[in-house]
Order: C-alpha cells, then sequence, then structure tokens
C-alpha cells in the first residue's frame, strides 16, 4: 500500500464538483481527510492522506486532479529541520515509519530524504530541541501543544 500526505487547493469555480469521489471511484485511493476549508465559490484547501494499491494509482489520481486545476503539494515539503538548533541527537530516526529521516554510518550525521517523507510529522513531537516543524499554512509553525 503506497500512502503520501498531500495538501489540495481546488480553484473556487470548481469548489463544488465531486473530486475526493472520483479518487475512490476511477483511481481505487483511499483517503483520510486531515483537515479541509471548502466553501461554495471561495478557493478550497484540503490536506489528505491517500492510500493507493500502488504509486501508481496515487499519481494518476494526482494527474486527474491536477488536469481539473487543483494545485497538489505533497506535506513532506513541508517538513522542516531548523539546522541551527538540531544538535544530531537521532531522536527523530527512531520514530520515522518510513526512513525519511536516518543516520549516516560512520558520521552519524541525521539526514533526511524528502522523497520518503509522508509528512506524518511524527518527528516534530519528539524533537527534544523543536527544531522540526510542519507548516499547514503558510509559515512554518510548532504545534501548540509544544511549545513550552
Amino acid at each position: 500500500m503506497f500512502t503520501q500526505i498531500y495538501v489540495l487547493r481546488f480553484p473556487k469555480e470548481t469548489s463544488d464538483q465531486p473530486y475526493i469521489y472520483q479518487l475512490v471511484k476511477e483511481y481505487d485511493i483511499e483517503f483520510n481527510i486531515l483537515k479541509a476549508d471548502i466553501l461554495l465559490q471561495r478557493e478550497g484547501v484540503m490536506i489528505l492522506e491517500l492510500k493507493g494499491s500502488s504509486k501508481h494509482n496515487v499519481n494518476a489520481g494526482l494527474e486527474y486532479l491536477k488536469g481539473l486545476g487543483v494545485q497538489v503539494e505533497r506535506l513532506a515539503a513541508r517538513i522542516h529541520r531548523d539546522d541551527e538548533k538540531c544538535f544530531q541527537c537521532g531522536a527523530c530516526t527512531g520514530v520515522c515509519p518510513v526512513g525519511a529521516l536516518y543516520i549516516k554510518r560512520p558520521s552519524m550525521e541525521v539526514l533526511f530524504d524528502p522523497q520518503k517523507c509522508t509528512g506524518c510529522s511524527l518527528c516534530v513531537t519528539v524533537c527534544p530541541v523543536r527544531a522540526m516543524a510542519v507548516s499547514l499554512a503558510e509559515e512554518w509553525v510548532v504545534p501548540e501543544e509544544l511549545i513550552v
């Protein structure tokens, strides 16, 4: 099963269309709505976790959406590490379910591979110095429950 998290921006002219239904019906993609702000005749924004039997299914569904004018961005692009704060403890590598954060040996440097990242944000909650952040808006933020 291939899983990724995406931010979708729907043009205001098409905010009343059943696009997500088509992902299920035509592309055999499961979805989990993580956040949604959709109003008629206004730009709509959704954060979706998409699951498909293969990467091909998900990519075909995303191409369908792009063809309709929907802007698609992987949430992983919104995961950020502040290299000034990070002291390379490696705590994030222990919780990353897909190996996007890993330790390079023998230097023991903590590296981030955004192509593997699903945007789950587990690294944000475990980072002891709050060097990891995720943005669901237009700016980088650390979740409020983590601010000390």
